[in-house]
Protein backbone atom coordinates (compact mmCIF):
# COMPACT_ATOMS: atom_id res chain seq x y z
CA UNK A 1 0.00 0.00 0.00
CA UNK A 2 2.70 2.31 0.99
CA UNK A 3 4.93 1.71 -2.48
CA UNK A 4 1.36 2.46 -4.13
CA UNK A 5 0.93 5.51 -2.17
CA UNK A 6 4.51 7.19 -2.92
CA UNK A 7 4.21 5.59 -6.49
CA UNK A 8 1.20 8.05 -6.91
CA UNK A 9 3.14 10.71 -5.18
CA UNK A 10 5.62 11.01 -7.48
CA UNK A 11 3.65 11.18 -10.50
CA UNK A 12 1.57 14.08 -8.74
CA UNK A 13 5.02 15.80 -8.27
CA UNK A 14 5.81 14.93 -12.33
CA UNK A 15 2.50 15.88 -13.26
CA UNK A 16 3.21 19.30 -11.26
CA UNK A 17 6.54 19.80 -12.75
CA UNK A 18 5.29 19.19 -16.58
CA UNK A 19 2.77 22.27 -15.67
CA UNK A 20 4.71 24.34 -13.96
CA UNK A 21 7.25 23.98 -17.24
CA UNK A 22 4.78 24.90 -19.11
CA UNK A 23 3.38 27.86 -17.52
CA UNK A 24 7.09 28.99 -17.54
CA UNK A 25 6.44 29.05 -21.80
CA UNK A 26 3.24 30.09 -22.33
CA UNK A 27 2.66 33.08 -24.05
CA UNK A 28 1.44 34.80 -21.10
CA UNK A 29 3.99 34.70 -18.59
CA UNK A 30 7.21 36.21 -20.15
CA UNK A 31 10.39 34.59 -18.78
CA UNK A 32 11.90 38.13 -17.60
CA UNK A 33 10.25 41.59 -17.22
CA UNK A 34 12.11 43.85 -19.38
CA UNK A 35 11.23 48.01 -18.83
CA UNK A 36 10.53 49.53 -22.33
CA UNK A 37 12.38 52.83 -22.60
CA UNK A 38 9.34 55.11 -22.25
CA UNK A 39 7.80 53.37 -19.52
CA UNK A 40 4.22 53.71 -19.18
CA UNK A 41 2.89 54.61 -22.25
CA UNK A 42 -0.84 55.67 -21.49
CA UNK A 43 -2.16 52.17 -22.57
CA UNK A 44 -5.63 51.25 -21.72
CA UNK A 45 -5.57 48.12 -19.53
CA UNK A 46 -7.46 45.81 -17.52
CA UNK A 47 -5.57 44.62 -13.94
CA UNK A 48 -6.66 41.69 -12.14
CA UNK A 49 -6.56 41.80 -8.36
CA UNK A 50 -7.05 38.76 -6.46
CA UNK A 51 -7.47 39.38 -2.21
CA UNK A 52 -8.86 38.57 0.50
CA UNK A 53 -10.82 41.61 1.71
CA UNK A 54 -14.14 42.04 3.30
CA UNK A 55 -16.85 44.51 2.14
CA UNK A 56 -15.62 47.21 4.47
CA UNK A 57 -12.32 46.87 3.19
CA UNK A 58 -13.71 46.34 -0.19
CA UNK A 59 -15.38 49.76 0.03
CA UNK A 60 -11.71 51.77 1.06
CA UNK A 61 -9.85 50.64 -1.82
CA UNK A 62 -12.72 51.40 -4.20
CA UNK A 63 -12.69 55.08 -2.95
CA UNK A 64 -8.91 54.62 -3.41
CA UNK A 65 -9.45 52.63 -7.08
CA UNK A 66 -11.40 56.52 -8.19
CA UNK A 67 -8.27 58.49 -7.13
CA UNK A 68 -5.71 56.27 -8.65
CA UNK A 69 -7.90 56.47 -11.76
CA UNK A 70 -7.73 60.76 -11.95
CA UNK A 71 -4.31 60.00 -12.30
CA UNK A 72 -4.18 56.73 -14.50
CA UNK A 73 -7.81 56.49 -16.22
CA UNK A 74 -6.69 54.02 -18.63
CA UNK A 75 -5.62 51.15 -16.25
CA UNK A 76 -9.07 49.48 -14.84
CA UNK A 77 -8.32 47.70 -11.80
CA UNK A 78 -11.08 45.08 -11.35
CA UNK A 79 -10.65 43.33 -8.05
CA UNK A 80 -11.67 39.58 -6.53
CA UNK A 81 -12.01 38.80 -2.60
CA UNK A 82 -11.11 35.12 -3.18
CA UNK A 83 -11.55 33.78 -0.11
CA UNK A 84 -9.33 33.55 2.37
CA UNK A 85 -5.19 33.23 2.22
CA UNK A 86 -4.94 29.94 1.10
CA UNK A 87 -7.64 30.00 -1.37
CA UNK A 88 -5.88 32.30 -3.05
CA UNK A 89 -2.55 30.79 -2.99
CA UNK A 90 -4.48 27.75 -4.15
CA UNK A 91 -6.28 29.22 -7.28
CA UNK A 92 -3.36 30.99 -8.43
CA UNK A 93 -1.29 27.84 -8.32
CA UNK A 94 -3.80 26.56 -10.46
CA UNK A 95 -4.54 29.32 -12.72
CA UNK A 96 -0.13 29.30 -13.44
CA UNK A 97 -0.47 26.24 -15.26
CA UNK A 98 -2.53 27.94 -18.63
CA UNK A 99 -0.86 31.79 -17.95
CA UNK A 100 -4.54 32.72 -16.51
CA UNK A 101 -2.60 33.96 -13.23
CA UNK A 102 -3.64 37.36 -12.21
CA UNK A 103 -1.75 40.69 -12.45
CA UNK A 104 -1.49 41.39 -8.39
CA UNK A 105 -2.16 39.36 -5.71
CA UNK A 106 -2.54 38.86 -1.66
CA UNK A 107 0.26 36.93 -0.55
CA UNK A 108 2.55 35.62 2.18
CA UNK A 109 5.95 34.60 1.34
CA UNK A 110 5.83 31.40 0.78
CA UNK A 111 3.48 31.40 -1.26
CA UNK A 112 5.66 33.63 -3.55
CA UNK A 113 8.16 30.38 -3.21
CA UNK A 114 5.44 28.62 -4.52
CA UNK A 115 4.83 30.19 -7.85
CA UNK A 116 7.74 30.90 -8.17
CA UNK A 117 8.54 27.44 -9.03
CA UNK A 118 7.33 28.37 -12.23
CA UNK A 119 8.86 31.79 -12.09
CA UNK A 120 5.63 33.42 -12.34
CA UNK A 121 6.45 36.37 -10.51
CA UNK A 122 8.53 39.69 -11.18
CA UNK A 123 10.78 40.85 -9.17
CA UNK A 124 10.29 44.42 -8.62
CA UNK A 125 14.17 45.55 -8.50
CA UNK A 126 14.00 47.56 -11.80
CA UNK A 127 10.92 48.86 -11.31
CA UNK A 128 11.55 50.22 -7.55
CA UNK A 129 15.10 51.78 -9.15
CA UNK A 130 13.70 53.01 -12.36
CA UNK A 131 14.37 56.66 -12.93
CA UNK A 132 12.03 57.02 -15.52
CA UNK A 133 9.27 59.77 -15.93
CA UNK A 134 5.50 58.97 -15.74
CA UNK A 135 3.24 61.51 -16.74
CA UNK A 136 -0.40 61.23 -15.01
CA UNK A 137 -3.82 62.39 -16.31
CA UNK A 138 -3.51 65.78 -14.53
CA UNK A 139 -0.31 66.90 -15.99
CA UNK A 140 2.10 65.99 -12.98
CA UNK A 141 4.60 63.58 -13.34
CA UNK A 142 5.82 61.24 -10.73
CA UNK A 143 9.20 58.58 -10.91
CA UNK A 144 8.36 55.35 -12.32
CA UNK A 145 10.78 53.44 -9.02
CA UNK A 146 10.65 54.45 -5.05
CA UNK A 147 12.67 57.52 -4.50
CA UNK A 148 15.31 57.08 -1.45
CA UNK A 149 12.46 59.12 0.90
CA UNK A 150 9.73 56.61 -0.09
CA UNK A 151 11.88 53.58 0.83
CA UNK A 152 13.05 55.13 4.18
CA UNK A 153 9.55 55.86 4.85
CA UNK A 154 9.04 52.14 5.20
CA UNK A 155 8.86 50.01 8.18
CA UNK A 156 12.08 48.20 7.13
CA UNK A 157 11.05 44.74 8.85
CA UNK A 158 8.22 44.81 6.48
CA UNK A 159 9.85 46.31 3.61
CA UNK A 160 12.63 43.50 4.05
CA UNK A 161 9.96 40.86 3.70
CA UNK A 162 9.97 40.93 -0.08
CA UNK A 163 13.90 40.44 -0.41
CA UNK A 164 13.89 36.81 1.87
CA UNK A 165 13.82 34.23 -0.57
CA UNK A 166 17.55 33.59 -1.22
CA UNK A 167 18.67 35.16 -4.47
CA UNK A 168 18.77 38.76 -3.15
CA UNK A 169 15.60 39.66 -5.20
CA UNK A 170 12.58 41.99 -3.99
CA UNK A 171 9.45 40.00 -5.03
CA UNK A 172 6.70 41.66 -2.59
CA UNK A 173 5.74 44.48 -1.67
CA UNK A 174 3.92 45.23 2.27
CA UNK A 175 0.33 46.27 2.06
CA UNK A 176 -0.78 45.76 5.97
CA UNK A 177 0.75 44.13 8.77
CA UNK A 178 0.05 42.82 12.29
CA UNK A 179 2.17 41.27 14.84
CA UNK A 180 1.69 39.84 18.17
CA UNK A 181 1.50 41.72 21.06
CA UNK A 182 1.33 41.00 24.77
CA UNK A 183 -2.33 41.76 26.07
CA UNK A 184 -2.69 41.90 29.75
CA UNK A 185 -5.28 42.18 32.27
CA UNK A 186 -4.12 46.02 33.30
CA UNK A 187 -7.02 46.19 36.42
CA UNK A 188 -5.97 43.09 37.79
CA UNK A 189 -2.01 44.53 37.58
CA UNK A 190 -2.97 47.92 39.05
CA UNK A 191 -5.45 46.01 41.78
CA UNK A 192 -1.59 43.72 42.77
CA UNK A 193 0.72 45.29 42.02
CA UNK A 194 1.58 43.62 38.83
CA UNK A 195 4.03 45.38 36.29
CA UNK A 196 4.48 43.88 32.96
CA UNK A 197 7.22 41.51 31.71
CA UNK A 198 10.18 42.69 29.73
CA UNK A 199 12.03 39.53 29.59
CA UNK A 200 11.02 35.55 29.66
CA UNK A 201 13.02 35.11 32.98
CA UNK A 202 10.59 38.22 34.39
CA UNK A 203 7.63 36.26 32.85
CA UNK A 204 8.67 33.28 34.23
CA UNK A 205 8.72 34.94 38.03
CA UNK A 206 5.35 36.97 37.34
CA UNK A 207 3.46 33.53 35.80
CA UNK A 208 4.70 32.06 39.64
CA UNK A 209 3.39 35.47 41.58
CA UNK A 210 0.15 35.29 39.14
CA UNK A 211 -0.13 31.12 40.39
CA UNK A 212 0.08 32.24 44.00
CA UNK A 213 -2.92 35.00 43.93
CA UNK A 214 -4.96 33.21 41.73
CA UNK A 215 -4.29 29.45 42.04
CA UNK A 216 -7.07 28.46 39.53
CA UNK A 217 -5.71 30.47 36.51
CA UNK A 218 -3.24 29.58 34.10
CA UNK A 219 -1.61 33.22 33.52
CA UNK A 220 -0.63 33.60 30.03
CA UNK A 221 -2.50 32.15 27.11
CA UNK A 222 0.15 32.24 24.11
CA UNK A 223 -2.06 31.38 20.42
CA UNK A 224 0.48 30.70 18.24
CA UNK A 225 3.09 27.71 18.85
CA UNK A 226 4.64 28.18 16.14
CA UNK A 227 4.68 31.99 16.26
CA UNK A 228 6.31 31.59 19.82
CA UNK A 229 8.77 28.73 18.42
CA UNK A 230 10.39 30.99 15.47
CA UNK A 231 10.21 34.28 17.53
CA UNK A 232 12.30 32.54 20.16
CA UNK A 233 14.70 31.44 17.86
CA UNK A 234 14.84 34.42 16.42
CA UNK A 235 15.41 36.28 19.93
CA UNK A 236 18.07 33.62 20.94
CA UNK A 237 20.02 34.46 17.52
CA UNK A 238 19.44 30.91 16.64
CA UNK A 239 19.24 28.96 13.52
CA UNK A 240 15.65 28.29 12.43
CA UNK A 241 15.70 27.94 8.13
CA UNK A 242 17.52 29.21 5.50
CA UNK A 243 16.43 29.81 2.08
CA UNK A 244 19.15 28.51 0.05
CA UNK A 245 21.63 25.23 1.20
CA UNK A 246 20.38 23.01 4.11
CA UNK A 247 16.40 24.60 4.63
CA UNK A 248 15.71 23.31 8.20
CA UNK A 249 18.31 24.09 10.61
CA UNK A 250 16.00 24.24 13.61
CA UNK A 251 17.14 21.07 15.69
CA UNK A 252 20.27 22.30 18.09
CA UNK A 253 20.66 22.68 21.51
CA UNK A 254 19.54 26.11 21.49
CA UNK A 255 16.13 25.53 20.54
CA UNK A 256 15.56 21.96 22.31
CA UNK A 257 16.23 23.89 25.65
CA UNK A 258 14.10 26.75 25.07
CA UNK A 259 10.92 24.14 24.37
CA UNK A 260 11.92 22.38 27.73
CA UNK A 261 12.03 25.21 29.76
CA UNK A 262 8.52 25.83 27.95
CA UNK A 263 7.60 22.38 28.98
CA UNK A 264 8.08 22.84 32.42
CA UNK A 265 5.63 26.30 32.69
CA UNK A 266 3.15 24.29 30.70
CA UNK A 267 3.44 21.20 33.51
CA UNK A 268 3.11 24.25 35.82
CA UNK A 269 -0.02 25.47 34.62
CA UNK A 270 1.80 28.60 33.89
CA UNK A 271 0.68 28.84 30.27
CA UNK A 272 -1.27 27.16 27.63
CA UNK A 273 -2.03 27.61 24.23
CA UNK A 274 -4.37 27.71 21.27
CA UNK A 275 -4.16 24.33 20.41
CA UNK A 276 -3.69 22.85 24.04
CA UNK A 277 -6.55 24.77 25.31
CA UNK A 278 -8.93 23.82 22.35
CA UNK A 279 -9.50 27.63 20.85
CA UNK A 280 -7.86 30.83 21.39
CA UNK A 281 -6.62 32.20 24.41
CA UNK A 282 -8.60 35.41 24.04
CA UNK A 283 -11.66 32.85 25.28
CA UNK A 284 -9.27 33.06 28.98
CA UNK A 285 -8.12 36.23 28.92
CA UNK A 286 -11.77 37.61 28.50
CA UNK A 287 -13.55 34.99 31.08
CA UNK A 288 -15.36 36.37 34.32
CA UNK A 289 -15.58 32.59 36.10
CA UNK A 290 -14.02 29.59 35.65
CA UNK A 291 -10.51 29.21 34.46
CA UNK A 292 -8.89 32.39 33.23
CA UNK A 293 -5.58 33.78 31.99
CA UNK A 294 -4.50 37.49 33.01
CA UNK A 295 -1.96 37.68 30.08
CA UNK A 296 -2.44 36.87 26.41
CA UNK A 297 0.27 36.89 23.47
CA UNK A 298 -2.05 36.85 20.21
CA UNK A 299 -2.05 38.72 16.89
CA UNK A 300 -2.08 42.80 16.84
CA UNK A 301 -4.95 42.88 14.10
CA UNK A 302 -7.34 41.08 16.53
CA UNK A 303 -7.06 43.61 20.13
CA UNK A 304 -10.96 44.31 19.84
CA UNK A 305 -11.37 40.06 20.61
CA UNK A 306 -8.94 40.82 23.23
CA UNK A 307 -11.76 43.09 25.22
CA UNK A 308 -14.34 41.78 27.51
CA UNK A 309 -17.91 42.01 26.66
CA UNK A 310 -19.43 44.88 28.56
CA UNK A 311 -21.54 44.15 31.71
CA UNK A 312 -24.45 46.91 32.45
CA UNK A 313 -22.66 48.76 30.09
CA UNK A 314 -19.08 48.84 31.21
CA UNK A 315 -15.75 46.64 30.39
CA UNK A 316 -15.36 44.08 33.28
CA UNK A 317 -11.66 45.07 33.56
CA UNK A 318 -9.23 47.78 31.11
CA UNK A 319 -6.78 45.66 28.66
CA UNK A 320 -2.96 46.49 28.53
CA UNK A 321 -1.13 46.32 25.80
CA UNK A 322 2.73 46.34 25.01
CA UNK A 323 5.92 44.29 23.85
CA UNK A 324 6.00 40.49 24.18
CA UNK A 325 8.63 39.41 26.23
CA UNK A 326 12.39 39.16 25.02
CA UNK A 327 15.60 37.32 25.62
CA UNK A 328 17.71 40.62 25.08
CA UNK A 329 15.18 43.83 25.75
CA UNK A 330 18.41 45.76 23.89
CA UNK A 331 17.58 43.76 21.02
CA UNK A 332 13.84 42.88 20.52
CA UNK A 333 12.72 40.53 17.88
CA UNK A 334 8.81 40.06 17.13
CA UNK A 335 7.32 38.71 13.79
CA UNK A 336 5.88 40.31 10.91
CA UNK A 337 2.37 38.52 9.38
CA UNK A 338 0.16 39.94 7.34
CA UNK A 339 -0.59 40.33 4.06
CA UNK A 340 1.68 41.24 1.03
CA UNK A 341 1.55 42.10 -2.89
CA UNK A 342 3.52 40.35 -5.32
CA UNK A 343 2.55 41.18 -9.50
CA UNK A 344 2.86 37.93 -11.66
CA UNK A 345 4.27 38.11 -15.60
CA UNK A 346 2.60 39.19 -18.73
CA UNK A 347 3.65 38.76 -21.95
CA UNK A 348 2.14 42.69 -22.24
CA UNK A 349 4.61 44.03 -20.29
CA UNK A 350 2.41 47.45 -20.46
CA UNK A 351 0.16 45.28 -18.00
CA UNK A 352 3.18 44.85 -15.34
CA UNK A 353 3.82 48.84 -15.22
CA UNK A 354 0.39 49.53 -14.81
CA UNK A 355 0.26 47.01 -12.01
CA UNK A 356 3.11 48.55 -10.35
CA UNK A 357 2.15 51.94 -10.23
CA UNK A 358 -1.15 50.58 -8.36
CA UNK A 359 0.82 48.57 -6.11
CA UNK A 360 3.04 51.88 -5.51
CA UNK A 361 -0.31 53.65 -4.86
CA UNK A 362 -1.28 51.55 -2.17
CA UNK A 363 1.71 51.00 -0.63
CA UNK A 364 2.90 54.88 -0.57
CA UNK A 365 -0.26 56.44 0.03
CA UNK A 366 -0.77 57.85 3.54
CA UNK A 367 -3.91 58.39 3.16
CA UNK A 368 -4.85 55.30 2.15
CA UNK A 369 -2.47 53.29 4.15
CA UNK A 370 -4.40 55.68 7.12
CA UNK A 371 -8.08 55.02 6.25
CA UNK A 372 -6.77 50.97 5.18
CA UNK A 373 -5.29 50.64 8.56
CA UNK A 374 -8.32 52.37 11.03
CA UNK A 375 -10.72 49.94 8.89
CA UNK A 376 -8.74 46.81 9.24
CA UNK A 377 -6.97 46.86 12.41
CA UNK A 378 -3.68 46.30 10.68
CA UNK A 379 -0.65 48.54 11.10
CA UNK A 380 0.61 50.85 8.37
CA UNK A 381 3.49 50.20 6.16
CA UNK A 382 4.94 53.52 6.01
CA UNK A 383 6.01 55.40 9.36
CA UNK A 384 4.48 58.80 7.57
CA UNK A 385 1.08 57.62 8.41
CA UNK A 386 1.53 58.07 12.36
CA UNK A 387 1.72 61.89 11.54
CA UNK A 388 -1.03 62.13 9.59
CA UNK A 389 -3.81 64.06 10.93
CA UNK A 390 -6.67 61.89 10.62
CA UNK A 391 -4.65 59.24 11.82
CA UNK A 392 -3.16 60.82 14.68
CA UNK A 393 -5.77 62.32 16.30
CA UNK A 394 -9.00 60.31 15.21
CA UNK A 395 -7.37 57.16 15.89
CA UNK A 396 -4.32 57.26 17.82
CA UNK A 397 -4.33 59.77 20.06
CA UNK A 398 -7.65 58.05 21.93
CA UNK A 399 -5.54 54.72 21.87
CA UNK A 400 -7.41 53.15 25.52
CA UNK A 401 -7.67 49.33 26.43
CA UNK A 402 -11.28 50.01 26.01
CA UNK A 403 -13.14 51.25 23.11
CA UNK A 404 -10.05 52.64 21.28
CA UNK A 405 -8.29 49.16 21.57
CA UNK A 406 -7.42 48.48 18.15
CA UNK A 407 -5.76 52.00 17.74
CA UNK A 408 -3.98 51.29 21.48
CA UNK A 409 -2.68 47.63 19.95
CA UNK A 410 -1.61 49.71 16.38
CA UNK A 411 0.78 52.48 18.46
CA UNK A 412 2.39 49.73 20.52
CA UNK A 413 2.72 48.14 17.05
CA UNK A 414 4.45 51.50 15.82
CA UNK A 415 6.73 52.21 18.59
CA UNK A 416 8.44 48.41 18.06
CA UNK A 417 8.78 49.32 14.25
CA UNK A 418 12.40 48.43 15.16
CA UNK A 419 11.55 45.22 15.98
CA UNK A 420 10.53 43.61 13.14
CA UNK A 421 11.84 40.29 11.94
CA UNK A 422 10.96 37.80 8.83
CA UNK A 423 11.94 34.09 8.11
CA UNK A 424 13.58 32.75 5.04
CA UNK A 425 11.27 31.79 2.33
CA UNK A 426 11.36 29.25 0.07
CA UNK A 427 9.35 25.87 -1.25
CA UNK A 428 8.84 24.31 2.57
CA UNK A 429 8.74 26.97 4.66
CA UNK A 430 5.16 26.83 5.58
CA UNK A 431 6.10 23.23 5.92
CA UNK A 432 8.70 24.07 8.65
CA UNK A 433 6.29 26.68 10.13
CA UNK A 434 3.89 23.47 10.81
CA UNK A 435 5.81 21.57 11.80
CA UNK A 436 7.83 23.13 14.69
CA UNK A 437 4.04 24.30 15.52
CA UNK A 438 3.58 20.56 15.76
CA UNK A 439 6.62 19.71 17.73
CA UNK A 440 5.78 22.58 20.39
CA UNK A 441 2.58 20.78 21.13
CA UNK A 442 3.74 17.43 21.41
CA UNK A 443 6.91 19.00 24.21
CA UNK A 444 4.48 21.00 26.11
CA UNK A 445 2.37 18.20 26.84
CA UNK A 446 2.78 14.57 25.66
CA UNK A 447 3.85 12.20 28.68
CA UNK A 448 8.02 11.97 28.70
CA UNK A 449 7.86 8.56 30.30
CA UNK A 450 10.28 10.28 33.03
CA UNK A 451 13.12 11.09 30.45
CA UNK A 452 12.35 14.39 29.14
CA UNK A 453 15.04 15.35 26.95
CA UNK A 454 14.98 12.29 25.47
CA UNK A 455 11.17 12.99 24.04
CA UNK A 456 12.11 16.35 22.99
CA UNK A 457 15.02 15.01 20.40
CA UNK A 458 13.11 12.62 19.11
CA UNK A 459 10.71 15.14 18.43
CA UNK A 460 12.89 17.74 17.01
CA UNK A 461 14.08 14.62 14.73
CA UNK A 462 11.25 13.64 13.72
CA UNK A 463 10.28 16.85 12.87
CA UNK A 464 13.11 17.80 10.67
CA UNK A 465 12.53 13.88 8.99
CA UNK A 466 8.82 15.38 8.20
CA UNK A 467 10.02 18.55 6.87
CA UNK A 468 12.71 16.63 4.49
CA UNK A 469 10.13 14.24 3.67
CA UNK A 470 7.73 16.63 1.97
CA UNK A 471 10.47 18.76 0.17
CA UNK A 472 11.58 16.00 -1.18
Amino acid sequence: MKKILLATLLLLALCFNCVSMVACNNSNVAPEFEMPEVGYDGSEVTINFYHTMGANLREVLDAYIVEFNKLYPNIHINHQQVGSYDDVRDQIKTEITVGNQPHIAYCYPDHVALYNLAKAVVSLDDLIASDLEVTRADGTTETMGLTDEQIADFIQGYYNEGKQFGDGKMYTMPLSKSTEVLYYNKTFFEANNLTPPTTWDEMEALCEKIRQIDPTCIPLGYDSEANWFITMCEQYGSPYTSATGEHFLFDNDTNRNFVARFREWHQKNYVTTKELSGGYTSDLFKAQDGTRSYMSIGSSAGATHQRPDKVNDAYPFEVGITTIPQVDPANPKVISQGPSLCIFKKANQQEVIASWLFVKFLTTSVEFQAEFSMVSGYVPVIKSVGQNEVYKNEFLDKANGGDFIAALSAKVCLEQEAAYYTSPAFNGSSTARDQVGLLMQKCLSADANGDVAAMIKKAFEDAVAECKYQAD
